[in-house]
């Protein structure tokens, strides 16, 4: 049987002009966002809350952490504005308290903003909770409090709601890569945050040092110097402009200079141009045009650079188009994902040719991948891998989401999911069992088909879903077996047909190989009353088979039950259970 070529020309041709595109066509749209944001009157509202310029603010004030509500006249727009004052504001990484030390306290996920370490908060969140448009704002620590009481508001939002709007002022970077991480899973999540950073405020890069910074940020920041600004979504863009100055930490800066860059950029958004900066300078293309107006902006320029800082302006904007075509290909993927899905339908295509392949050859594709003889069996291996890696990539993204939206991915991908873990977990049964290993459910089983399992067992409580019970007794023959662990169960049971035949074995031993015997000979009998398991199983050369003739003789012939009796005959299995005829007790 000849293997096929499903991998076409004209995919590739299609991905490799679209790869020629992607490469010679890029663009980053941070300057043309930035008087977006900056012109929408949302910062100079948010401003205004924080230095309580409306006579109807009402406050509540604490140690430590304090905040303010205004309830725009006329609208159902709420702001609330966060103050938090740390005892020695130079002196914040003393204060600062790890997530491992939180989890040790049995404070999860942020503890500190909930009912039992501030009753208040609680208070609050259900005070706002009925506003449809809501904007959390504060500044420096202030704004590391807004942010966090954004996430706390968004878990378990109300998805027919409008999220709330997180606006900070020269914040600290608040978490690591696994919080960043997280809050991009999700596009709906990381879009609520706009963060305002001024290059010349030291505390927004207070707990970044030279080497590799734990703290990553997240959402959009707007990075603002003199009257120019511009956005980055990248959080790696961002760390890279935090780093460039880090050198000058010392440098003075009042909190407050935010109220004068807002009313700037505001004007300035009315009438852009950035066309004196530029002037002079040579673009080899499009993306780092774009790069270095974004610099310019930043004021990192040669000729308008303070002469303290010494930035290299050529070594910077390199490091930045390097960042942005990472992050560039990564959205395309996103955008794209029907190109990784098609390579695993061909893959998914492949593992049906090798199961029909295996079937004509009478021996079954689980048998065949654990023989390893021929090169179709080889070719399999690939397959697998490329296979599990995308659906553990799959299972992880969808874990990292917030609820609702972990809940619309995996009902997306239930189908696909459910018959790759079918289909592909016996061959890493397989590869266990030949490395000698022993009862793989419990020992060795990826979590990824545990999560996958879990998942259709919830959908299916709620409805009928792909993989219930429910086959049709007209497609029995091409059914794959719904336990995706089957084979460890033939492979445990074999174990215990070896340990009742070895004459070292002792009593307790052979006792406990005999319960399992009789567990898996109704276990199987389940099954095939639910039409639930593949007729491939009665293969003559599979390691079920295998089984059952060790099995049947280690019973004997006078032992009986309904399960030897549809066993002793093949005409059962091979004609009526594949019919879909067979009627059992």
């Amino acid at each position: 049987m000849v293997q096929p070529d499903c991998r076409t020309i004209g995919t590739k041709t299609t991905e490799k002009l679209a790869d020629s595109w992607l490469n010679s066509v890029r663009f980053s749209s941070g300057i043309e966002l930035a008087p977006f944001v900056t012109s929408s009157g949302l910062l100079r509202k948010s401003w205004n809350v924080i230095t309580s310029r409306h006579v109807d603010i009402v406050s509540n004030v604490g140690v430590g952490l304090s905040w303010k509500v205004y309830k725009e006249p006329n609208t159902d727009v709420i702001i609330v504005a966060f103050e938090a004052i740390p005892s020695d504001s130079f002196n914040l990484q003393s204060e600062l308290v790890s997530s491992t030390q939180l989890k040790e306290k049995n404070f999860l996920q942020f503890e500190f903003l909930s009912t039992k370490a501030n009753p208040r908060l609680n208070l609050l969140k259900s005070e706002i909770s009925s506003s449809s448009k809501l904007i959390i704002t504060g500044l420096a620590l202030g704004g590391s409090i807004a942010s966090l009481f954004t996430l706390l508001l968004l878990d378990g939002f109300d998805s027919r709601k409008k999220k709330p709007i997180c606006i900070t002022f020269g914040s600290p970077l608040i978490g690591d890569k696994s919080l960043q991480r997280s809050i991009s899973q999700s596009s709906s999540w990381n879009s609520c945050f706009i963060h305002v950073v001024s290059c010349n405020d030291p505390l927004p890069r207070k707990f970044i040092t030279d080497q590799t910074s734990s703290y990553v940020p997240f959402g959009t920041c707007l990075m603002c110097y003199d009257a120019y600004s511009t956005c980055f979504e990248n959080p790696d863009s961002v760390l890279a402009i935090l780093e460039s100055s880090i050198h000058d930490q010392n440098q003075v800066f009042h909190s407050l200079e935010y109220g004068n860059i807002v009313e700037r950029l505001y004007h300035k958004a009315i009438c852009k141009d950035n066309t004196n900066q530029a002037q002079g300078m040579n673009y080899s293309n499009s993306l780092h045009a774009c790069t270095s107006l974004q610099m310019l902006a930043l004021g990192l320029a040669p000729h308008m650079q303070q002469q303290q800082q010494e930035i290299d302006f050529n070594a910077l904007v390199k490091k930045m188009e390097i960042l942005e075509k990472k992050v560039i290909s990564q959205q395309w993927q996103k955008f794209d994902p029907s190109r990784k899905l098609n390579s695993m339908k061909i893959d998914m295509a492949m593992f049906e040719w090798y199961k029909k392949d295996s079937k004509s050859r009478n021996i079954g594709y689980y048998d065949s991948y654990k023989n390893m003889s021929l090169t179709s069996d080889h070719n399999a291996v690939l397959y697998q891998k490329n296979l599990t890696n995308y659906w553990k990539n799959m299972v992880g993204e969808s874990l990292m989401k917030p609820q609702k939206e972990s809940a619309s991915l995996r009902t997306r991908w239930l189908y696909g999911g459910t018959t790759y873990r079918r289909m592909v977990e016996p061959l890493d049964i397989a590869q266990y069992y030949l490395s000698g290993g022993k009862d793989y459910v419990t020992k060795s089983r990826s979590s990824h088909y545990k999560q996958l399992e879990d998942w259709l067992v919830e959908e299916a409580t709620t409805k009928t879903t792909v993989g219930s019970k429910n086959v049709t007794r007209e497609n029995v023959e091409s059914i794959l077996t719904l336990d995706s662990c089957f084979w460890a169960h033939v492979e445990d049971a074999l174990i215990s047909c070896k340990q009742l035949k070895d004459i070292k074995s002792n009593i307790i031993e052979k006792e406990e190989a005999t319960r399992k015997l009789v567990e898996f000979e109704n276990y199987v009998y389940g099954l095939l009353m639910e039409y639930a398991v593949s007729p491939e199983i009665f293969l003559s050369e599979s390691s079920y088979m295998a089984w059952w003739n060790q099995y049947k003789e280690i019973k004997g012939s006078l032992y009986s039950s309904k399960f030897t009796y549809f066993m002793s005959n093949a005409h059962n299995y091979n004609v009526q259970y594949v019919g879909g005829t067979y009627k059992f007790d």
